[in-house]
């Protein structure tokens, strides 16, 4: 990235030629300018995981199990997504440990 010697605006390649965009400048460079660009991606989210003990302090509500149709599970909620998204929930079997979510 190179910026105007004369106002300091940020070049940029206008119909494959170099100028700043100053209009009260218009300063177009002699030699050829390097222009690149990249972009840095912040770390995702961990995925929190659950612990077979832990699981005792987590409510219990009642949701039909899709492996074995016990009809008592482990429920929590974790916002997942944007913060203007509702949250995800959670749900664990209390028989058989399957465990999936649902979002809203």
């Amino acid at each position: 990235m190179e910026f105007c010697p004369k106002c300091g605006s940020m070049i940029v390649m206008e119909d494959k030629k170099a100028k700043c965009p100053n209009p009260n400048c218009n300063h177009r460079p002699k030699q050829k300018v390097k222009l690149q660009s990249s972009e840095k991606m912040k770390k995702g989210a961990e995925i929190a995981v659950i612990n077979e003990k832990d699981m005792t302090n987590y409510p219990v509500t009642e949701v039909k199990c899709s492996k074995c149709k016990n009809n008592k599970v482990y429920f929590w909620t974790m916002q997942t997504r944007a913060s203007d998204e509702s949250e995800t929930k959670f749900y664990k079997c209390t028989k058989c440990g399957h465990a999936w979510r649902e979002y809203r």
